[in-house]
């Protein structure tokens, strides 16, 4: 209990704490690492920001794959130097944390990434899924009321969060907010992913509410943002406050803060500044420069209408509270589809006709002489389907594994599951994660 009661008064006092909203841009066109070390040093130092005690940083490592996925994830090399920064500068001990895309083993993922060599820099790096958790109340959550906190994230005194500035599928954009949905552990990881994604989201500053955010802007990600494309913007963005960090984040994307849902959410409900008008942009590049980068980009996959394939979209609504379900099963189909495009580029365009139907749909759906695919447990078609087979996916949330299977079969597509070496690293990492799992929780009953 005293351990918990220490928790909830770090949280209390990280919140509490007065902030700047000061957002420092900094030109950075590659990882060259003595830039990046001064980079990191100066914007900290001129923020008034000092490491203490065990130092917990969290990266965006959502996905990673050596052959494809080069840029879903915080560029290794920057977190080097912000490992080196905490412990040269005080820090207890530095850990990086990450609970990455769901279904998959994230030590998989940090591997992939080349996450471990940070270990030589004096990091722990850890998959918060095989760490032992507690589970502690949130007083200002909408419909997270608790979670489980790996022990990582429950112990740190410094939170520096460290999230990869990507274009997001259902979310405008990813950055410091957003990148608290990787501190939850993959037993909660799925709660609410649907239409309340955005409020979720909130809920988690209550524990997640980083002391700095240094963003890795250098080569941002444009489409599925677990499996994106690079656009090189040549920057690093620091803070001493992640809403205002996202406040820069959004305009540096060309999109208003008010395009935000959760951005929006955030500080309705009293986290960051009180107005945009409070943020100060300061640093040796220019927000307009970084938004000239972005000028005309469209990101596919934020609306699935605009992609470019045969295939069909019937997008409906939750079941139970009629809204449109943006982050349930389209998510995962955009998420299905952008992988498989990103491993073999053009082949959503050459699919076979049909039509993939998610939510409550109120109309008819043609798949011609397709498959029509139903996908999620509460998918229905209030009207007639018009298809050569009619072919149901089940589950809530929808399982990363059955979609790879059901939608390239469907439709003809490559699927990433046929990739025998990947296959066998997922193999190796899974069982790695059950033994891993098996003796957290060993320890957990000692203790």
């Amino acid at each position: 209990m005293a351990n918990d009661l220490s928790f909830q008064q770090k949280a209390a006092n990280r919140l509490s704490r007065p902030r700047s909203y000061r957002v420092i841009l900094r030109r950075c066109d590659s990882l060259d690492p003595g830039v990046v070390r001064g980079i990191v040093a100066e914007s900290l130092q001129d923020l008034g920001i000092k490491p203490a005690g065990k130092v917990l940083i969290k990266p965006n490592c959502v996905t990673a794959n050596r052959s494809y996925i080069h840029h879903s994830y915080t560029d290794p090399r920057l977190i080097a130097e912000a490992v080196k920064w905490a412990r040269a500068n005080g820090a207890a001990a530095v850990t990086v944390g990450e609970s990455s895309g769901f279904g998959v083993p994230s030590r998989l993922f940090l591997n992939e990434a080349g996450y471990f060599k940070l270990q030589r820099d004096g990091a722990k790096v850890v998959d918060f899924n095989t760490e032992p958790v507690t589970q502690v109340p949130l007083a200002r959550g909408m419909h997270h009321r608790s979670m489980l906190l790996a022990q990582s994230l429950h112990d740190a005194d410094f939170l520096l969060w460290m999230p990869k500035l990507k274009y997001h599928i259902c979310c405008t954009v990813t950055c410091a907010i957003k990148l608290n949905i990787g501190i939850l552990t993959h037993r909660e990881r799925m709660l609410y992913h649907d239409d309340r994604l955005d409020e979720k989201i909130v809920d988690l500053l209550e524990v997640g509410y980083p002391d700095a955010v240094v963003t890795d802007a250098v080569e941002i990600g444009i489409g599925y943002e677990s499996a994106p494309y690079p656009v090189h913007l040549g920057a690093i963005m620091v803070a001493d406050d992640p809403v205002a960090m996202d406040i820069v984040a959004n305009q540096a994307l060309g999109y208003q803060p008010a395009d935000c849902k959760h951005l929006m959410l955030a500080m309705e409900r009293g986290y960051g500044p009180k107005d945009i008008a409070q943020v100060r942009i300061e640093g040796d590049v220019t927000l307009d420069e970084l938004r000239a980068k972005t000028a005309g980009l469209e990101s596919e996959y934020q609306d699935i209408q605009k992609v470019k394939t045969p295939i069909r979209f019937y997008c409906g609504t939750d079941n139970t509270r009629g809204r449109f379900c943006h982050g349930g099963c389209l998510a995962a189909v955009k998420g299905c589809l952008g992988t498989i495009d990103k491993r073999r580029p053009g082949s959503v365009a050459r699919a076979r006709p049909g039509a993939i139907v998610t939510g409550v749909y109120r109309g008819d759906v043609d798949a011609g002489d397709g498959v029509a695919l139903l996908i999620g447990e509460c998918t229905r078609v209030e009207g007639k389907i018009t298809a050569r087979k009619i072919r149901r996916v089940g589950g809530c949330p929808i399982g990363t594994k059955q979609l790879l299977v059901a939608v390239p079969m469907s439709f003809g597509l490559p699927s990433p599951m046929l990739d025998l070496k990947d296959a066998l690293k997922f193999i190796v990492y899974s069982i790695d994660k059950l033994l891993r799992r098996f003796f957290a929780a060993l320890r957990s009953t000692v203790s």
